[in-house]
């Protein structure tokens, strides 16, 4: 999948960055207390972003990664810059399965653009599960996401880099670790729902 110009027209860019008051910022204020928060664009069911982003985690397209993390790049301004990239990790049996993790793609392509490091084995998934994006909204508020810190640091900003954000669940789950440790953090997602 090539996402020409025609198509980029299409997707619902959320461009919160541009508003006093942040609306996934002020979901996820609920579970945990955050820097910056960022949403690159809208998960709409059946909808363009959705294609992408299911092309990139199932369907072999690395590439997108890559162009995701450009708009990144094009979109986002840090007020105060991490000095850590952070993903959420994949269990090692559905990494092996699916051949890769998204996230690593788009992060290490961040990582160049921002000049800030990608750690890869800060976290681990430490339970496989059946796949968020499997479940409906009222199951994925209810699941137990285990994680656990693999090479945790301290007094570090953090960002916390996931592709979907739905009930702030997972992403909780990894803040909460990493808060634990005297961190500071901000959240970057692909696509919120």
């Amino acid at each position: 999948m090539i996402i020409c110009e025609n198509c980029y027209s299409f997707i619902h860019f959320t461009h919160w960055e541009h508003l006093a008051v942040n609306p996934l910022k002020e979901r996820l204020n609920s579970y945990f207390s955050s820097e910056e928060v960022f949403g690159l664009m809208f998960y709409e069911q059946e909808g363009l972003s959705q294609k992408i982003i299911h092309q990139l985690k199932y369907g072999g397209q690395k590439k997108i990664g890559k162009t995701l993390a450009k708009w990144c790049e094009e979109k986002i301004s840090f007020k105060n810059p991490p000095n850590l990239l952070v993903t959420i990790p994949l269990h090692p049996i559905k990494e092996k399965k699916r051949g890769y993790n998204q996230l690593h793609l788009f992060a290490d392509e961040l990582s160049k653009y921002w000049k800030i490091p990608h750690r890869k084995d800060y976290l681990k998934r430490i339970q496989h599960n059946k796949a968020q994006a499997k479940k409906d909204r009222a199951h994925r508020e209810k699941s137990v996401i285990p994680f656990a810190l693999e090479n945790p640091t301290s007094h570090q900003h953090i960002l916390l880099i996931d592709d979907v954000c739905t009930t702030g669940n997972t992403l909780a789950s990894c803040a909460r670790l990493i808060l634990e440790n005297n961190n500071k953090i901000s959240i970057l997602v692909m696509a919120v729902d």
